[in-house]
C-alpha cells in the first residue's frame, strides 16, 4: 500500500481518546431515561387512567409497525446523505428538540379525554416520539459503528456507551422512585397520577439535552468519518437512487447468515425484555408487593455489574470470541432472571413482607446483572463487524442500515413486548385499578407464569440463532486487510 494509504489505515484502527468516548456515551442517557420511564408507561395508562391492557397493546403495536418501516429508512438515508456536517450529525441536531416535546405528551394527556380519546393520544405522543427516536438513534449508533476499525476497540467503545446507559439508568429509575414515585402511605406511587407531571418535564427536558451534548461532543470526529461518497464513487442525485441502494443493502443482508443471527437474536431479547419490563412490574407491585423504594433495590444492585461492564466484556470477548460470549452470558443470565418468579411458583419463596424475600430475590438480581450488560454490548459489536464484512461484499458503507436493527430492537422493548403485555394482561383477566381485594391467585399466578416459565421458553428457543454467527477475529482482520487493499487501489487477494 502507499504511504497515505497506511496512514488512513492507522487512523481508521486508531484508539479513541475517553473524552470521545464520554462524548458519545452522553448520547446513551436518554435511551436511559426512555427505558426508566418506560416501566410507568403501561401502569400510568392502564392501572391509573383506565385505558384497558389491550388497548395499550396495540398503541405498542402500531408504534413497532412505523418502527419496522422508519428504522432501516433513516439508517439507509443516514449512509446516503453527505454535508459538510457528516452523515449522522444532521438527524442527530434535528432529533433533539422534537424527541423531548413527544417525551413530555406522552405523559401529560389533556383532562377529561374518553377511554378512546387517551388511546389515540397515547398512540401519536407515543409513534411521535419513536420517530424522533429513530431520526436520532439510528445515526447515533451508526456513528459508534464507523469511529474505528479496531476490532478490540469496537467493545470498548459500546462497552462505554453501554455502561452510560445503565450506569445512568440506574441512577434515573432510583431517583424516579425515591423522588417521583415514592410510596404514599400504602399506595405504590406509581399508582398516583400527579406523579406524571413531574416524570413528564424532567424525561423531556433531560433527553434534549443528552442529545445535544453527544452531538456537540462528537463533531470533531466528522472528519475520521467514512465518507460514503469516496467509498462508492459516485454520486446519488434523487432520493429514487438512495431508495434503491437502500433495498439492495438489505438484499444483501438478508441472505447473510450472521446478519441474520444477530437480528434474530437480538429481537427475541427485545421481545422477551418488553414482556420483562411490563409484566415485572406488575409482579413486582402486586405478586411480591413490594413498594416504590424496594422496587428501587432491583436498580441499585446493577451497579457493579454496570461499572465493570466494559472489563468484563473485552474478557468474555478475548477469551470467548463474540460469539460463544453472548451464548455463555445469555444463557447464565436468563437462568437467572426467571428464578425468583419459578422460586415464588413452586412455593419455595420467602412470604410477601418478609426481609428474606428481599435477601433472596435481589441477591439472584445481582448475580444476574454481572454479566447482563455483556449481551448487549457484544452484539453492538458484532453489528460493527457485519458493517466492514458488508463493504466487503458491496463496496457500500450502511452503518446506518445495519445498526437499525438495534435501534428497533431497543424500542421493540416497548412496543413488541407492549403489545404481548397488554393481550396477555387481557388473557389472564388482569384488572384495571387493581388492588389486593380484586385480585385471585390464579392474577398472580399468571404474571409469575410469564416472568418464569414463559420467559425461559422465549429466550432458550431463542438462542439457537447464536450459534449462525460467522465472524471471529481472524475473519474480521482478513476483512479489514481486504478492506484496505481496496481503498488503496490495490489488486484485490480475497
Amino acid at each position: 500500500m502507499s504511504e497515505a494509504s497506511v496512514r488512513e489505515s492507522a487512523s481508521r484502527r486508531r484508539i479513541l481518546p475517553k473524552r470521545t468516548k464520554i462524548a458519545y456515551s452522553a448520547g446513551a442517557l436518554e435511551e436511559a431515561m426512555v427505558a426508566a420511564a418506560s416501566i410507568t408507561t403501561m401502569l400510568f395508562y392502564n392501572q391509573v387512567l383506565g385505558v384497558s391492557a389491550a388497548l395499550c397493546g396495540t398503541a405498542f403495536f402500531i408504534a413497532s409497525v412505523v418502527d419496522g418501516i422508519s428504522d432501516p429508512l433513516v439508517g439507509g438515508l443516514s449512509d446516503s446523505v453527505q454535508t459538510r456536517w457528516g452523515r449522522r450529525h444532521p438527524f442527530m441536531l434535528g432529533a433533539a428538540f422534537p424527541l423531548g416535546l413527544c417525551f413530555y405528551l406522552m405523559y401529560q394527556p389533556p383532562d377529561g379525554l374518553s377511554e378512546q380519546g387517551l388511546f389515540w393520544w397515547f398512540t401519536l405522543t407515543m409513534v411521535g416520539m419513536r420517530i424522533a427516536k429513530t431520526f436520532y438513534a439510528v445515526p447515533h449508533a451508526a456513528l459508534g459503528a464507523e469511529l474505528t476499525d479496531n476490532y478490540d476497540e469496537r467493545t470498548s467503545i459500546f462497552g462505554w456507551n453501554g455502561s452510560f446507559m445503565m450506569v445512568g439508568g440506574i441512577l434515573i429509575s432510583v431517583f424516579l422512585m425515591f423522588v417521583v414515585f415514592p410510596t404514599d402511605g400504602d399506595q405504590n406511587g406509581m399508582l398516583v397520577e400527579s406523579r406524571y407531571q413531574t416524570l413528564a418535564i424532567l424525561g423531556g427536558v433531560f433527553c434534549f439535552v443528552m442529545v445535544m451534548l453527544c452531538t456537540v461532543g462528537t463533531a470533531d470526529q466528522i472528519p475520521f468519518l467514512h465518507a460514503q461518497d469516496q467509498l462508492m464513487k459516485r454520486v446519488k442525485s434523487t432520493y429514487a437512487d438512495a431508495l434503491q441502494l437502500i433495498w439492495r443493502n438489505i438484499r444483501v443482508l438478508l441472505v447473510n447468515p450472521s446478519y441474520i443471527s444477530v437480528v434474530a437474536c437480538w429481537l427475541v431479547l427485545a421481545i422477551a425484555g418488553g414482556i420483562t419490563s411490563t409484566v415485572g412490574t406488575y409482579a413486582l407491585i402486586y405478586a411480591f408487593e413490594f413498594t416504590s423504594e424496594q422496587i428501587a433495590i432491583r436498580d441499585i444492585i446493577r451497579l457493579p455489574g454496570a461499572l465493570l461492564c466494559v472489563a468484563v466484556s473485552v474478557y468474555f470477548t478475548r477469551h470467548l470470541d463474540k460469539k460463544y460470549a453472548v451464548i455463555a452470558t445469555l444463557a447464565i443470565t436468563a437462568f437467572l432472571l426467571g428464578l425468583p418468579y419459578c422460586l415464588r411458583l413452586l412455593g419455595w419463596a420467602p412470604g410477601n413482607g418478609s426481609i428474606w424475600l428481599l435477601v433472596v430475590f435481589f441477591s439472584i438480581y445481582f448475580l444476574a446483572f454481572i454479566t447482563y450488560p455483556v449481551v448487549s454490548i457484544v452484539i453492538d459489536s458484532q453489528l460493527t463487524d457485519i458493517a466492514d464484512e458488508h463493504e466487503l461484499q458491496t463496496g457500500n458503507r450502511s452503518e446506518g442500515l445495519i445498526m437499525s436493527i438495534r435501534t428497533f430492537g431497543l424500542k421493540a422493548i416497548w412496543g413488541v413486548g407492549g403489545l404481548l403485555s397488554g393481550f396477555y394482561l387481557e388473557f389472564i383477566d388482569f384488572p384495571e385499578n387493581a388492588s389486593a381485594a380484586t385480585l385471585t391467585q390464579e392474577h398472580i399466578d399468571g404474571l409469575l407464569y410469564m416472568m418464569g416459565p414463559i420467559y425461559y421458553i422465549i429466550i432458550y428457543g431463542g438462542l439457537g440463532f447464536c450459534f449462525m454467527y460467522r465472524i471471529n477475529k481472524k475473519r474480521h482482520e482478513e476483512i479489514l486487510q481486504e478492506l484496505e487493499r481496496r481503498r488503496s487501489g490495490e489488486s484485490p487477494s480475497l
